[in-house]
């Protein structure tokens, strides 16, 4: 440590006890360094100890960098708990007697004649569905499935719905049961045996089926924390007496999956796709990348792989085109024009050059792929209500789209940017309530931690130089430069960060929301050229949107005229959004257009692997025996 002293403090002192010194104050001052200069010994000391602090904040600053908020997991999935039933309680069922005596005499029917073989007899279902079964015949002791000692038709029309379960994305395999004249029976035993078992085999299935096709087989909850959906109930008791007495029992049983005419375009997707067999598809090289102008061996497959996936109506624009290509490697201006229609149609970027993506929309997903897509597809459905609305606003996470649907009017589409793999956007669904003009950026804990407090370690201005408002739980605003970050970290001091409203916040003009416990909205952005690039999965999570201004219009009802007027000026406002109108913040790997054409994305978050996995399990829990 050296010492510099102010020379005309020392003078003044000196002065004040009498001491005169008649020497200028450049010698002054070197006179007073030779008198207190500290020794050799002492300036070691003092380099240590300056070593010794700048490395105890260097391990200060690694130590803290570790501590980190993340976000949600995924799950080993728990099928819903399957029972190895007993209806040893319909076996108790009375049965006449022949003591004449007895007034009133006890009224056999056939139901309880048989009903003495279920003493034993155990039926692996699921809770719920055993225990409405169950209630149903302890209060009507009836047969629904039999009739004169046979099968009846209802029975029959009710296994042909359940075998074709598949037809609406289920796993037929689920709802199998076999007829009594197929089943085994050992000698002496009475076949009334096979009639009864067969009776609650098959209520069992049927409940089971109206279970699964109105809410699902999988409850998404448990796949991850990037799912938030409250289950449906299922009223089973009331479903069981439905069964039993309507006689439209398939209309009714194929009216219980989702009705909109998304999923019914899904379900035609899904026929088409069996029947077509095996499907054709074009090979491109991979690597394959070509630019406008520039020869290429696989312009051929290019323009084969267009003409088989391309739309009636682009290749009737182009007819000429596709008419006079005679193969070769020139990639001339009417093929550019081509590739470039082909591009917009597939949600590409239209810039007629032949990468990675524009190939994965020319070769496609192979049949058995688009199968599971939709099948998974159809399945996530269930979890949302039968009915998207009248009005509604669809972000589907792999198309990097968002769509406003107001029955009688054009739907509103534009591209959007959601979250990265590392800071996923969670599949949920919400009501719209606010539009908010100029908007402040309350910065998420999670990005403080994780992003801002190294930076903040080094520099605890940084904050304060670039316009952010600080400020204590209390909401006291202090500066940044009087925080010690290091106490802040994941569970550490409750420190506010927003950055205020301008051209470089981080929401822009405007932001839509509606509130929920994963802090997702909708917003604008000043990065405009994500927009440009066919993957967009760059936020932390919430939803950036191309044209904000054209989504607030829409539902607030307004014009993109008032919209602008709310927004000059600068000043933070407000408006309510009257109109009833619900948001999915959806992932479906395929989905329809608004014409019912069902395009097809990657699994940009894994989630078809992990919801196929749930499925699988699902599967086994149900046909394993024990």
């Amino acid at each position: 440590m050296v010492f510099r002293v102010n020379v005309a403090f020392v003078i003044l002192a000196l002065a004040a006890g009498g001491v005169t010194l008649p020497v200028e104050p450049a010698k002054a001052q070197g006179l007073f360094e030779r008198i207190f200069k500290p020794s050799p010994r002492y300036r070691q000391r003092d380099r240590q100890f300056q070593r010794n602090r700048k490395f105890q904040k260097q391990q200060a600053i690694e130590e803290a960098r570790k501590v980190r908020i993340s976000g949600p997991r995924y799950y080993a999935y728990k099928p819903d708990k399957m029972i190895n039933a007993s209806f040893s309680s319909l076996a108790e069922v009375d049965t006449a007697s022949n003591d004449p005596s007895l007034v009133p005499a006890v009224v056999t029917t056939p139901f309880a004649n048989a009903s003495a073989h279920l003493s034993d007899f155990r039926v692996r279902t699921l809770v719920p569905v055993a225990g409405a079964v169950k209630s149903h015949y302890l209060a009507k002791p009836e047969f629904i499935w039999i009739s004169d000692g046979k099968v009846n038709t209802k029975a029959r029309e009710a296994m042909a719905v359940l075998a074709e379960a598949g037809k609406y994305g289920l796993s037929p395999s689920d709802y199998q049961v076999l007829l009594p004249a197929s089943v085994p029976i050992a000698d002496g035993d009475d076949p009334d045996k096979r009639l009864i078992e067969f009776e609650i085999q098959l209520s069992t299935k049927i409940l089971t089926y109206v279970f699964d096709a109105k809410r699902g087989r999988i409850d998404p909850n448990r796949i991850s924390g990037y799912h938030d959906f409250k289950r449906k109930t299922v009223d089973l008791d009331t479903v069981m007496s439905i069964v039993a007495s309507t006689d439209g029992l398939v209309s009714y049983l194929e009216s219980r999956s989702p009705d909109n005419v998304e999923f019914s375009a899904l379900a035609v997707e899904l026929a088409k796709l069996r029947s077509a067999g095996n499907e054709q598809r074009i090979e491109i090289a991979e690597g394959t990348f070509l630019k406008p102008g520039r020869p290429n061996p696989e312009v051929a497959n290019i323009v084969a792989a267009i003409r088989l996936r391309g739309s009636e109506a682009l290749k009737t624009k182009h007819g000429d085109t596709l008419a006079n290509y005679e193969g070769g490697d020139a990639y001339s201006k009417d093929l550019v024009a081509l590739v470039r229609d082909f591009q917009r149609e597939s949600g590409l970027k239209p810039d007629g050059i032949v990468g990675k993506a524009t190939i994965r929309a020319m070769t496609s997903d192979s049949a058995a792929v688009k199968i599971a897509k939709v099948e998974l597809a159809m399945e996530r459905l269930r979890w949302l209500p039968r009915e998207l609305g009248d009005r509604h606003v669809f972000i589907n996470q792999p198309a990097f789209k968002v769509t406003y649907m107001h029955k009688g009017k054009d739907p509103l589409s534009m591209r959007v940017v959601v979250g990265k793999k590392s800071n996923q956007t969670n599949f949920f669904m919400d009501k719209l309530e606010t539009v908010e003009y100029n908007p402040y950026w309350g910065v998420p804990r999670s990005i403080i931690v994780n992003e801002m407090l190294p930076k903040l370690y080094e520099d605890p201005s940084y904050l304060d130089r670039l316009g952010y408002e600080v400020s204590t739980a209390s909401g006291r605003q202090i500066s940044s430069s009087s925080v010690d970050w290091f106490d802040v970290g994941a569970n550490g001091a409750p420190i506010n960060v927003r950055q205020r409203p301008g051209r470089r916040n981080a929401l822009g003009e405007l932001k839509i929301l509606f509130p929920n416990k994963h802090a997702i909205y909708m917003h604008d952005t000043p990065a405009k050229s994500l927009f440009k690039k066919d993957r967009r999965a760059y936020s932390h999570g919430c939803v950036r949107l191309q044209d904000p201004r054209a989504m607030a219009a829409a539902v607030l009802d307004k014009s993109t005229d008032y919209i602008a007027s709310r927004i000059a000026g600068g000043r933070n406002d407000a408006d309510k959004v009257k109109a009833d109108i619900s948001v999915y913040v959806a992932y479906f790997t395929a989905w329809p257009t608004p014409e019912g054409t069902v395009e097809y994305f990657d699994d940009m978050y894994a989630r078809d692997k992990y919801l196929t996995r749930a499925l699988e399990k699902t599967s086994m829990s149900r046909n394993t025996n024990g």
